[in-house]
């Protein structure tokens, strides 16, 4: 009897394990192929990613021709974007787009919230032109914190390549890995990097490629570093030598301007110390004071 309902099952488990097959073959074999090969799931995410930024910059193309502009114009904002880290064909118009659609909001906004309706002219002028202005201040402020993390990371970035030197790299070796090796710590001065590795394989020489880096970043301590490694090239001094020295240099600047900006918050306290601090400790301090003195020259004058 006992074998009798075991083999009753298996044949169940059998006949519903094909029925299941037959009928929902496509939508199994669709999970298969997720779990197999997660990448289609991934590729089809960033087909859609794709689409939509291409519609996106479509649309930013049509709102920037509207502004006039020069060639000029467009060269300066392409050098600003590069110094940001935008480096897409795109970035420009994305840029010119989000000039002439931000004013558009900002009216839009003072029109619903009803601030239009207390002075037309001075708040409407007041949202065309912050709307206007604020993706360059937007943009400045992108800029000058990549600079600052550039400039905190080039002393790390010299100490790896002057071990890359020290290891038996030449000089293209050693920045092709230092680029990749910093990549997650330091990715704004890896990436500056990784693009004067690959100027150098397009066939630009080291140079240029260097002066390049510096012109894109428009990092003063990045400058230095450029015109030192051209000397150091030119005159055959030890490569690694020089950059040792400059990576104690950047960081003696360096903790030369912590200890300035030490020195100057005894100068900067001032100002709260005395239009804040004071008046609640002459409050403090005085007001019973007062207050003893108001009450006994009070009665003093009523008897």
């Amino acid at each position: 009897m006992g074998f009798a309902a075991i083999s009753f099952l298996v044949i169940f488990l059998l006949i519903g394990s094909g029925g299941l097959l037959l009928f929902y073959r496509e939508a199994m074999m669709k999970r298969l192929s997720d779990v197999v090969t997660p990448r289609a799931k991934q590729t089809r995410l960033r087909d859609a990613f794709q689409q939509t930024s291409s519609s996106i910059s479509d649309a930013m193309g049509h709102l920037e021709r509207i502004l006039p502009k020069s060639q000029t114009e467009i060269s300066v904002v392409q050098q600003r974007l590069v110094r940001a880290g935008y480096r897409s064909e795109s970035a420009p118009k994305f840029l010119f787009g989000a000039k002439v659609l931000t004013p558009l909001i900002l009216c839009l906004l003072a029109m619903v919230s009803g601030l239009g309706n207390f002075n037309p002219f001075i708040v409407y002028a007041f949202a065309l032109g912050v709307g206007y202005l604020g993706p360059d201040f937007w943009l400045g402020r992108k800029i000058k914190k990549r600079q600052d993390r550039i400039r905190r990371g080039l002393p790390d970035v010299l100490d790896l390549l002057v071990i890359c030197i020290e290891a038996g790299l030449s000089m293209d070796h050693a920045t092709a890995r230092t680029a990749k090796e910093l990549e997650s710590a330091q990715p704004d001065i890896a990436d500056e990097l990784g693009v004067t590795v690959l100027e150098q394989r397009a066939g630009v020489s080291r140079g240029e490629a260097w002066k390049h880096f510096a012109e894109r970043t428009a990092v003063e301590s990045v400058r230095a570093l450029v015109n030192i490694l051209i000397q150091s090239e030119k005159f055959g001094t030890s490569v690694a030598k020089t950059l040792r020295t400059h990576s104690e240099t950047l960081r003696t600047q360096r903790r030369q301007k912590v200890e300035e900006l030490a020195a100057k918050t005894t100068v900067k306290l001032v100002f709260p110390l005395v239009f804040f601090i004071f008046p609640s400790l002459f409050l403090v301090t005085l007001g019973p004071a007062a207050i003893v003195m108001a009450e006994s020259f009070h009665k003093y004058f009523n008897h």
